[in-house]
């Protein structure tokens, strides 16, 4: 059992010290996911970003998800859940419009104006805090393939022994604990409280803090930094081209 997220974050990391030298990037699932996922991405000093989803719970069952929807209008539907939960059509869309409102406003919450980080060519890790249905990871996963990453990885602290299949879209999984018997991922915790929009910003904003830091000074002319402009009025260098 972890004691907390942070907790789970530094087992988890353990298992990916392969992805240190790689062109990573990191995306949390909030809320839960993004500490875990912030704690990632310091220790592989990757980019740290989010992929907004959302679970579509069976009405009155909220808990259990019949489906997800993600950014860039990715949606994954459990066919059977929903049969035999018996959820008719309208029952579904009514679920399916209210998440959509609620994903919406949480990335213009988590996001504003800035553009995703981009994945095109990259390795996308998703990171939550664990999976359970499996729904919402492979909305994240589908939703990291569109946006061009060239290998998609799930990686979580707990999660059950058939996880793989319920997450087609990853081409890896890298879970910490697979245990026996599996109801909730909150079984896998001591202290599995809910995560704050405050603490998910906080978290954000100080990985681009951390990443800011790191990337090498942008060079204004686009030119030979080993060379200074000269000054205004001064004679061109020998075998300069004119202007």
């Amino acid at each position: 059992m972890f004691r907390d997220r942070v907790d789970a974050a530094a087992a988890l990391l353990e298992r990916l010290d392969a992805f240190r030298d790689e062109d990573v990037v990191v995306l949390g699932l909030p809320r839960g996911g993004v500490p875990v996922a912030a704690a990632v991405a310091e220790g592989l000093d990757a980019a740290l970003d989010v992929i907004v989803v959302r679970k579509l719970g069976i009405p009155g069952q909220s808990e259990v998800a019949m489906g997800a929807i993600g950014e860039g209008d990715v949606r994954v539907v459990d066919r059977g859940i929903v049969r035999r939960a018996s959820v008719s059509d309208s029952a579904f869309d009514r679920v399916e419009r209210e998440e959509q409102r609620t994903l919406d406003r949480r990335v213009a919450q988590l996001r504003g104006d800035r553009a995703p980080e981009p994945l095109g060519d990259r390795i996308a890790l998703i990171v939550d805090d664990g999976l359970a249905t499996g729904a919402t990871a492979e909305a994240a996963c589908q939703v990291a393939r569109a946006r061009g990453a060239r290998r998609v990885v799930l990686a979580v602290p707990v999660a059950p022994k058939d996880a793989a299949s319920r997450v087609p879209s990853a081409d890896q999984l890298v879970a910490v604990e697979v245990p026996d018997w599996f109801m909730a991922v909150g079984q896998a915790y001591a202290d599995f409280r809910q995560t704050t929009d405050d603490e998910v910003l906080a978290l954000l904003e100080a990985a681009r803090r951390r990443t800011a830091r790191s990337a090498p000074p942008a060079d204004p002319e686009g030119g030979d930094r080993g060379h200074a402009p000269p000054e205004p009025g001064a004679p061109p260098e020998p075998g300069s081209p004119p202007e």
